[in-house]
C-alpha cells in the first residue's frame, strides 16, 4: 500500500511547526488518512519506522483510553548510543516526528484546547539496555542453551534459585529461596516474594545459571544471576 499525502497536509515535521501569536498550534501530517483503526494505524506506523530507522528494532504497543487512543514505539535496538539523556531526547524526537506524520493535532496553549487523532510516544525499552550490555561485553556471561520458554515448562515448585551476583547492595545476595509456584508471569519464592519473568531477549540459562538482565541507562549491564538448584537433580 501506498500513503498518499493529504491534500494541505504540512510539510514540516512536527519538531518545526510553531505556534503562532495567538497560542495555536496546527499540525496535520502529510501521510494523515481519516478512518484508520488503531490497529491500522499502527501497522502503517510499524512499516515507516522500520524503512525510516532500517537498523533500529521497534516494538509497536498501543492503547485506548477515555480521552482518545495511543501509540507507542519502543525502542528495543540500535546502534546509537542512548545513555545520555541529550542522546534519548533527540532520538525521541527524530521517532516521534515520523509517527506524528500519520496524525494531526490541534491545540491551544492559551486557552488549555488539545485535541489529536492520536497521542504518540518513543521510549527506551528493557531489551535495549540488554543489548547495549551484551555490545559493551557482559559481566557474567551465560549461554543462552534453554530459552525462556523452555524454561517457564521446565522449572518446578520445589526447585530452589541462588543469587549468586546481583547490583551492589542487593539485599537478597546469596541468598537461596525455594519456588513455591509456578506462573506464566512469574515465580513465587519462599518469603512471599514474586520473580517475574523478563522479556526473551533479556534472559539467559545454560541449564544450571539463569541471568536476568534488568540494566538501565545509569547501568546497561544491570543483571540477577542465579543458580538454578533443581529439586529431582541427581
Amino acid at each position: 500500500m501506498i500513503d498518499v499525502s493529504t491534500p494541505g497536509a504540512s510539510t514540516r515535521l512536527y519538531s518545526q511547526t510553531p505556534f503562532d501569536e495567538r497560542g495555536n498550534f496546527h499540525y496535520e501530517g502529510d501521510l494523515y488518512r481519516t478512518g484508520d483503526n488503531l490497529s491500522t494505524l499502527a501497522a502503517r506506523i510499524d512499516g515507516h519506522l522500520k524503512t525510516k530507522f532500517p537498523d533500529t528494532r521497534f516494538a509497536i504497543k498501543t492503547e485506548k483510553f477515555a480521552g482518545g487512543r495511543k501509540i507507542i514505539a519502543e525502542i528495543l535496538d540500535t546502534p546509537a548510543d542512548l545513555t545520555g539523556r541529550d542522546a534519548q531526547n533527540d532520538f525521541f524526537i527524530a521517532v516521534r516526528d515520523q509517527m506524528e506524520r500519520f496524525g494531526y493535532t490541534r491545540s491551544n496553549l492559551l486557552q488549555d484546547y488539545h485535541t489529536c487523532s492520536f497521542y504518540c510516544e518513543a521510549r527506551v525499552g528493557q531489551a535495549y539496555w540488554a543489548a547495549l550490555a551484551a555490545r559493551r561485553g557482559a559481566k557474567n556471561p551465560v549461554e543462552a542453551k534453554v530459552s525462556l520458554a523452555a524454561f517457564k515448562k521446565q522449572v518446578r515448585a520445589g526447585d530452589s534459585l541462588k543469587l549468586v551476583d546481583a547490583p551492589a547492595g542487593h539485599r537478597s545476595l546469596g541468598t537461596t529461596r525455594a519456588i513455591t509456584q509456578v506462573r506464566s508471569g512469574d515465580l513465587i519464592l519462599e518469603g512471599r516474594s514474586y520473580l517475574s519473568f523478563p522479556r526473551a531477549s533479556a534472559f539467559a540459562c545454560d541449564g544450571r545459571l539463569v541471568r536476568i538482565s534488568n540494566g538501565s541507562e545509569y547501568d546497561p549491564d544491570s543483571h540477577l544471576l542465579y543458580e538454578w538448584l533443581r529439586r529431582d537433580a541427581a
